[in-house]
């Protein structure tokens, strides 16, 4: 059986990342094209990529700040979660948004959710429960749960006396 190559667009769908993702997967060689025409146009072998998906879905860091007044803890929490990863040696992606925890339609989240219904993901990555939501985060980590998706939480907060 011939291998089906495709494009980077399409590879992207398949693996549930953005084409940026996979570029920037490239750049470090984490998942490099299995051949490129002289217009320098990737095509990936579907097969792989296939089992790529269900053996090593990328990690998926969530930050997010209520407004744009705290876009520097926005950008620290980012820079927190992908050194993080990266001591690991997972594969991750960082996922930002800007708006309020009790706020459930913000685009961030809802990329998030469909991730993990369409379990696209092998482990969430949080700073503190609430970066998530402020109430109702249970509900996502049971889904997870549901789904085999591992969450970690870098910071857990002391007991309040």
């Amino acid at each position: 059986m011939e291998n089906r190559f495709i494009q980077i667009g399409a590879a992207a769908d398949l693996l549930g990342v953005s084409i940026e993702t996979l570029r920037k997967w490239e750049k470090t060689g984490e998942l490099i094209p299995d051949r490129k025409t002289r217009g320098v146009t990737g095509f990936y072998d579907a097969t792989k990529l296939l089992a790529l998906s269900d053996g090593d879905s990328p990690t998926i860091c969530y930050a997010r700040v209520s407004s744009s007044d705290h876009k520097s803890d926005l950008d620290r929490q980012q820079t927190m979660l992908e050194t993080y990863c990266t001591a690991k040696g997972w594969r991750s992606e960082v996922i930002r948004d800007l708006g309020s925890g009790m706020n459930y339609h913000k685009k961030g989240l809802q990329s998030l959710l469909e991730k993990i219904l369409r379990k696209q993901m092998k482990r969430l990555v949080l700073t503190h429960k609430d970066r998530l939501l402020r109430f109702g985060s249970e509900l996502v980590f049971a889904l997870c749960e549901l789904q085999g998706i591992e969450i970690v939480i870098r910071y857990r907060d002391k007991p309040r006396p």
